[in-house]
């Protein structure tokens, strides 16, 4: 039997044991009755039982109704509460109902049916109050999942760029396939697959996690996005899904960055790596596609063009070069005032009939 489909239970208390034996037999075919004659034994019911309506004679040697129905309130404070009178009391108990003490008063003697219809009122409130209740404990726990959501999105995207989104209509060209001119970061750990052969797998997931979270960090920092993470390799977007005035400084900036970071890397781990990790970094910027792209049951937030070929190319022609910045020349154009660079190359790259120049970051210019 489903707990919703359980009689609701009622106390009746009542310094007179005739009207007690009365309500059990009016009444407990519609309810689990509870009777007693003294408010302390009333209270120790509450506290054992689960019940939800309270009801009490006004007039009674220990206390007055209302005064008892007052005194459990901040133990009970869910409980509906009604008072059983004469009519001597009434504008005291209608000051008790105005003041939420209690929920409604019946007079004595008391028609079974008419009662029957107020108790059955209350026991749909209690129904309501579980519903609820249990709705507003599936909205907490939906609202802790979504916060657990959003954490695990700021440790890829800064939270700034996550509110914008957040923002944005479900219909908004920010959750389509758009055209836009981003800057593309890959990097990459030299001869990674061959070093982790040698360490145990946990030791090998350690160190990548820290690696990206250092990673990760230079990303949000300078206001990109990490797209996704590809074995040991980065792909970063700068200028989706939110653009910024200055998305090259803001890659070529944030390569520098993550130079700097593996150095620290690398003074932590150096003995338990027997060595230090070496990474290289290519930029391109250009023209790409950038939208969700997948199915109903899983989408996957992208950036596709030749474009991001072009920013892999460009990262695996800094083989043989430590800890390098590789950028093209669509990048150079917008950071040559404030980073210093070498021409590389001429490179041939595959799908391109001429040979390309590229930059190599040596770092920022001295103000």
């Amino acid at each position: 039997m489903k707990k919703s489909d359980l009689p609701i239970s009622i106390l009746y208390l009542d310094d007179e044991e005739h009207n007690l034996i009365s309500f059990r037999a009016a009444f407990r075919k519609h309810f689990e009755i509870y009777t007693t004659t003294s408010a302390r034994e009333a209270v120790d019911l509450l506290r054992t039982h689960q019940i939800p309506i309270v009801i009490t004679d006004q007039r009674m040697p220990e206390m007055m109704g209302v005064q008892f129905l007052e005194a459990i309130i901040p133990e009970f404070p869910d409980t509906i509460r009604m008072i059983l009178t004469g009519f001597s009391d009434v504008e005291a108990i209608i000051k008790a109902i105005n003041t939420g003490r209690v929920y409604r008063y019946i007079t004595k003697p008391w028609v079974e049916s008419e009662l029957l219809m107020t108790l059955q009122g209350a026991a749909e409130m209690v129904r309501l109050q579980h519903q609820n209740k249990r709705l507003i404990e599936e909205l907490q726990q939906r609202v802790q999942d979504q916060e657990r959501v959003m954490k695990l999105f700021q440790k890829y995207v800064p939270e700034h760029v996550v509110t914008e989104v957040l923002g944005q209509d479900e219909d908004s060209s920010i959750l389509k396939g758009e055209l836009r001119i981003v800057s593309v970061l890959l990097c990459d750990i030299r001869d990674f697959t061959a070093r982790a052969a040698e360490l145990e797998p946990r030791k090998v997931v350690a160190f990548l996690n820290d690696y990206f979270s250092l990673m990760t960090d230079c990303v949000k920092a300078h206001n990109g996005t990490v797209n996704k993470f590809i074995g040991d390799g980065i792909l970063a977007i700068f200028g989706a899904p939110v653009s910024y005035l200055h998305n090259q400084e803001n890659a070529v900036l944030c390569a520098l960055d993550m130079v700097e970071k593996i150095h620290q890397f690398n003074e932590r781990h150096r003995m338990e790596l027997g060595g230090n990790l070496k990474i290289g970094i290519g930029i391109n910027t250009g023209e790409v596609v950038v939208g969700n792209i997948g199915t109903e049951e899983r989408v996957e937030y992208t950036v596709i063009g030749d474009t991001v070929n072009m920013a892999s190319r460009i990262e695996r022609l800094t083989k043989g070069h430590d800890n390098a910045v590789f950028i093209s020349s669509s990048t150079y154009q917008r950071v040559s005032d404030i980073v210093q660079a070498r021409v590389c190359g001429p490179f041939s790259v595959p799908g391109k009939e001429e040979a390309i120049e590229l930059y190599e970051v040596m770092g920022r210019k001295q103000t």
